[in-house]
């Protein structure tokens, strides 16, 4: 019984489970209430997401907020372009520590971030050059998981250190992204081995851009873009998979470099923080197949098509349209689209902009007509994410990442609360409805 065919279909028949089962025991399948909204497992100071309300028993839909410590991101991106600044690094700040830098505070704190970015000696060769991945998100996990290694202080819970891991990883999540994508283009796509050494900056978006294009250059309407992007992924509750994830191996109390890991293997899931790939897909699906960007009847008649699983990965899905929160509006998207506006311009990618903006009108009203649903449904961040970083000349390998490398910030933030605040394992409960066998010796199989 070596077949691996054969083994894989006597899996599939045993891990198979009637679905009626789950209502009969009134399982929360995702965690997700009847209604669609999350059970409620814990609190927390670090976020916000607001998408709904319920009054009476009922589920009413509002424009989408998310908070960042009771701050709401609208404030802290609306201000950082007033103020003609970078906001990340404020993000960050804010996030950890849970108020709002002085400039004194910022200056420094951008300081000790930048001066952090180095990776320890001879790990990029011996760690990221040396065991290449064909997916960067994989390296980024391979080398979080090596870098305890590097730290005589890796099992200390105390808060101090805690901050200090935090911090470090932090600002070297840039360094291995980039590097890790170098490496990946050098062993698997046969490219010129370029790497690019640090150079002396303060800001996050102007390190990415720096490390990640050949010639190093780029405007300050990129950077600018890119920084908005970092501030918009850096937290979104402790709901999230992604988070939760973090907050469940911390709660066993396991190291800082195991619990961002663990952040990090869920992120890389295409109904997480690979979806933007699958966003881009699509697009370039939408594109291939239709004539005219600009007719909505055209477009429209493809995205029906899609919707009932006739082209494209016929999963029957438009991605980038609909959230498990975000209900009228998406405030990270409309942010981000704002920006993108801008940007295609500077590009010369209005034509495809607008291809977007007639999918972000058209998708939810088709689904709604297709799938037979009477709720708002709105687009997500992800519709125009990877198309930001399409414009910024990021390669693909790296849209996830760059995900990783905001989402740490959060990651961190929630893993200080869990081990401060959380105290207890947690451990949710699983019924078993596999029915009772007596064991059969092995000479009467």
């Amino acid at each position: 019984m070596d077949n691996l065919a054969q083994l894989a279909g006597m899996s599939g028949n045993v891990n198979n489970i009637d679905a009626c089962l789950y209502d009969k025991y009134n399982v929360k399948r995702g965690l997700r209430n009847a209604d669609g909204t999350g059970v409620l497992v814990g609190l927390t100071n670090v976020g916000e997401v607001h998408g709904y309300m319920v009054s009476e028993g009922e589920k009413i839909a509002i424009d989408g907020k998310l908070f960042y410590r009771g701050i709401d991101v609208e404030d802290i991106v609306h201000h950082a372009e007033e103020e003609n600044r970078y906001g990340f690094e404020e993000t960050i700040y804010l996030l950890l520590f849970g108020e709002l830098p002085t400039q004194e505070q910022l200056d420094i704190f951008c300081g000790r971030l930048a001066s952090l970015r180095a990776l320890p000696a001879n790990f990029a060769e011996d760690v990221i050059m040396k065991h290449p991945s064909r997916n960067i998100m994989n390296e980024l996990c391979h080398s979080v998981l090596s870098l305890y290694s590097q730290d005589e202080q890796a099992e200390d819970f105390s808060a101090e250190n805690l901050i200090r891991q935090s911090l470090e990883l932090i600002s070297r999540f840039p360094t291995i992204a980039a590097y890790a994508y170098r490496s990946k283009r050098h062993y698997f796509d046969k490219q010129s081995l370029i790497i690019h050494q640090l150079r002396d900056g303060r800001y996050t978006a102007e390190t990415i851009l720096s490390l990640v294009r050949r010639d190093q250059q780029f405007t300050r309407l990129e950077a600018e873009t890119l920084d908005l992007a970092l501030i918009l992924h850096a937290e979104h509750g402790g709901g999230n998979n992604s988070t939760f994830a973090v907050h469940l191996v911390s709660s066993a109390e396991t190291d800082t470099y195991s619990a961002i890991a663990a952040g990090l293997c869920s992120l890389k899931g295409f109904k997480h923080g690979g979806a933007n790939a699958k966003v881009m897909g699509m697009m370039k699906d939408i594109k291939r197949n239709v004539k005219d960007w600009n007719d909505d009847d055209e477009v429209g008649a493809y995205l029906e098509k899609l919707l009932r699983g006739e082209v494209y990965d016929r999963s029957g899905l438009i991605y980038g349209i609909g959230h498990a929160v975000y209900t009228r509006s998406d405030p990270r998207m409309l942010l981000l689209r704002d920006k993108a506006a801008k940007l295609a311009l500077e590009k010369k990618c209005e034509r495809e902009f607008q291809l977007y903006t007639v999918v972000e009108r058209l998708a939810p009203k088709l689904i709604k007509k297709i799938k037979n649903i009477n709720k708002d449904i709105c687009p997500n961040v992800d519709l125009y994410s990877g198309f930001v970083y399409k414009m910024l000349d990021i390669p693909a390998d790296l849209y996830t990442p760059l995900f990783a490398v905001s989402r740490v910030a959060g990651w961190c933030a929630h893993r200080l609360e869990e081990i401060i605040a959380g105290a207890r394992i947690i451990r949710p409960a699983y019924k078993c409805v596999q029915a009772h066998k007596e064991y059969v010796p092995l000479d009467k199989r």
